[in-house]
């Protein structure tokens, strides 16, 4: 029952994600930095509240256990945290960017390809080793990307952004272990509102005197970042790497569905075939856990 609990709880974060679209789009009027701005500040300002008020033990046996390592080990925490906030914040920002400027179907696009591309840059960086049939499955996916790149190369271009953003980000924290996870993403949130803080003054619009903006934002913090944040990292306590790699894609296939039937976005032949493509690859790339194959594959 235990496991049903967590397997519950993965599955709901993710389907928690899928609708972010429908809150995101209602704001498509105002600036992407805008939206990048208030979303970072209200999460930090919840996040550090949690974290001083709500988990003051967890914050000070970390910090114990931070003093208690050696300044090698401490210094690389530290830089991978940080780090890992600048990736955060440019993963938001591109997302942002082409949900409410170029389309829902390639921010889903980017979503279908980052874990794949997400264990390709593990291969290179962290060598990880990948199967025949995984490899497989990144050569699927770059074909559909050169189908998609026939109808339209901005697109796909953008999409490649915003994976490689948050690919970049989770290869990184792979490596940045020791701490309370849910203390790592408050430091890195702070740290990303801190990076942010500068730049509100002279590039940020006027401020927003409609109240339905900030009910909006508020949502969009406590619904679609903290609460399946927080739920993944709960449910990873009974739940494998393996399964939440594979209901990661719960999220972009829910994006893409609904870029078709709710925001009735245009999709032709050559879409069809590369999203199709994607499809494959993605049983391909997890065959041995789709149909319980022994053996073991670090995802996500």
């Amino acid at each position: 029952m235990k496991f049903s609990k967590y397997y519950l709880i993965a599955f709901l974060s993710f389907v928690m994600w899928g609708f972010f679209s429908l809150a995101l789009k209602p704001l498509h009027h105002y600036p992407s930095l805008d939206i990048l701005f208030y979303r970072v500040f209200l999460c930090a300002v919840i996040m550090v509240f949690i974290s001083l008020f709500l988990r003051i033990k967890v914050l000070k046996e970390n910090i114990a256990i931070l003093k208690a390592m050696s300044a090698q080990q401490r210094n690389r925490i530290i830089g991978l945290t940080l780090g890992g906030g600048v990736l955060l914040t440019a993963n938001w920002f591109f997302f942002i960017y082409v949900m409410n400027h170029i389309s829902v179907k390639a921010a889903s696009f980017a979503y279908l390809v980052c874990p794949i591309l997400t264990t390709v840059i593990a291969f290179f960086v962290l060598h990880e080793k990948l199967s025949k049939w995984q490899w497989t499955a990144v050569l699927l996916s770059v074909v559909s990307c050169i189908l998609l790149s026939f109808n339209n190369v901005a697109d796909v271009a953008y999409s490649m952004i915003v994976a490689a953003s948050y690919a970049l980000y989770l290869v990184s924290q792979r490596k940045n272990m020791g701490l309370d996870k849910f203390l790592v993403l408050t430091v890195q949130i702070l740290f990303s509102a801190l990076i942010l803080l500068p730049f509100y003054p002279s590039y940020s619009a006027a401020l927003p005197d409609d109240s339905t903006f900030y009910w909006y934002i508020l949502l969009i913090a406590v619904v679609f970042t903290i609460v399946p944040l927080y739920m993944n990292l709960y449910a990873l306590q009974g739940v494998t790497s393996s399964t939440m790699g594979i209901m990661l894609y719960i999220n972009p296939l829910m994006n893409f569905a609904i870029a078709l039937f709710y925001f009735h976005e245009t999709i032709n032949s050559f879409q069809i075939i590369a999203y199709s493509l994607i499809l494959i690859s993605i049983v391909i790339f997890n065959e041995r856990f789709i149909f319980r194959r022994r053996g073991n594959v670090v995802v996500g």
